[in-house]
């Protein structure tokens, strides 16, 4: 293991070495940072929830008709294998009226701060739930995207030939959404396979336009839905005709999806929204020996969001709510979903130091995650941030991490 770390760390090393060499007469740039990142729960007995060594780099060119980028990054753990991946990896083309990017990519959508709704083209890597950064939560997809101008407006269009799904934690891990059997599951993933394909390939589409009075935009696709079902099945004990066990069968399904998001500047204050309709959604059953364990739905996710600045704090709050069209007893999910977030930020000395809390608060089930944080820009290209990941309640999303208060502390040098 020792040995295959130092390799890639060498091959990184003189990778860098030589764009460094090369860069200004190729116009190349590299950039990128150095990271340690170290977080322990504030209960007894304090374990290290994380112990994370962060190498990212970026390497891009530009010219007048083509460019590229290529992200790989490196994550070296106290406790688990070492990660090496790569979040982009593209090529662009540059003409009159579109540009054309191919290759692995992360795309952003949509309006809404710390919630995806429309934001659904790059998969998410939850394996620590919700608390990286939100540019490591999204996952870069291999994709054709087409970007056509008209004026100030655009017309985007995504075609993915590989579905990529969630990255969701180990059984064993601390992020492991807590789900209820009447005993211990068999898990079998033969069903949880997407095969690269043309009829299994997705397609996204938006229309943006910015204007002077308001941007907006338009999107739809059809996609398979990156968390997955659970089909629960039972297996019967002949002899008794009791229970003897439960088959777990993870799949994903195709949705389709339109909707749009805007925001819109109102005297001191920015107004936000964003809204989607999902078309063949699976949603879990509270009782899958009675009714099944999914049943397909239509669904609505919507958010109204507010941002202003009140004596020199930047302010934001948003509140987003999930609606089960024709709902039905028995699904796990509530007919109505309510969360709120909320966001203050304040800078001193110059923007060398900011303070910053943000929460989401679940309304129906009172649960929450605050999330106060300090930053200092030690020196040009080092910060330091201290921050807490707070859960409250005893259900629900946040809640059902109640015991995994923690603290933190990251220090990163970029270059």
């Amino acid at each position: 293991m020792k040995s295959k770390l130092t390799s890639i760390l060498l091959i990184l090393l003189s990778i860098a070495m030589q764009i460094s060499v090369n860069a200004q007469s190729e116009n190349i740039s590299f950039s990128g940072y150095v990271r340690n990142y170290t977080g322990a729960l504030t209960s007894s007995p304090n374990d290290f929830t994380i112990v994370q060594n962060t190498f990212n780099l970026n390497i891009e060119k530009r010219t007048d008709k083509i460019g590229f980028k290529v992200n790989p990054f490196l994550y070296h753990y106290f406790d688990k294998e070492l990660d090496l991946g790569l979040r982009e990896a593209y090529v662009d083309m540059y003409f009159k009226n579109f540009d054309l990017r191919v290759g692995r990519q992360q795309i952003i959508w949509g309006k809404a701060e710390g919630v995806f709704i429309t934001d659904v083209v790059s998969p998410k890597d939850l394996r620590e739930f919700l608390l990286p950064d939100f540019d490591e939560i999204r996952m870069g997809i291999t994709a054709f995207k087409l970007n056509y101008y008209l004026g100030n407006s655009s017309i985007e269009a995504v075609w993915s030939p590989v579905f990529i799904p969630t990255q969701m934690p180990e059984n064993e891990s601390i992020w492991a959404p807590k789900m209820i059997f009447p005993m211990s599951p068999e898990f079998d993933y033969s069903h949880s396979e997407v095969k690269p394909s043309l009829k299994n390939s997705e397609l996204f589409v938006r229309y943006a336009s910015m204007g002077s009075k308001i941007d907006f935009e338009l999107v739809g696709g059809t996609f398979f839905y990156d968390d997955p079902a659970m089909n629960i099945t039972r297996t019967i004990d002949p002899s008794t005709m009791q229970l003897s066990g439960l088959i777990v069968k993870p799949e994903y399904n195709r949705v389709n999806m339109a909707g749009g998001s805007f925001s819109k500047v109102l005297g001191g204050f920015v107004l936000r929204g964003e809204g989607a309709f999902y078309n063949g959604r699976y949603f879990q059953t509270s009782d899958p020996m009675v009714k099944g364990s999914v049943i397909e739905k239509d669904n609505l996710h919507y958010m109204a969001g507010l941002d202003y600045t009140l004596g020199g704090v930047k302010l934001s709050s948003q509140i987003v709510q999930e609606y089960i069209i024709d709902y039905e007893e028995g699904i796990s999910n509530q007919e109505f979903e309510n969360t709120m977030t909320f966001l203050a930020k304040k800078d001193y000395l110059r923007e060398k130091l900011w303070l910053e809390l943000f929460a989401y608060v679940g309304l129906n089930n009172g649960d929450a995650l605050v999330r106060p944080k300090v930053s200092y820009a030690f020196a040009d290209g080092f910060d330091v941030q201290a921050g807490a990941n707070l859960f409250f309640g005893d259900n629900g999303r946040f809640g059902q991490y109640d015991k995994n208060d923690m603290v933190y502390l990251k220090l990163k040098y970029g270059f």
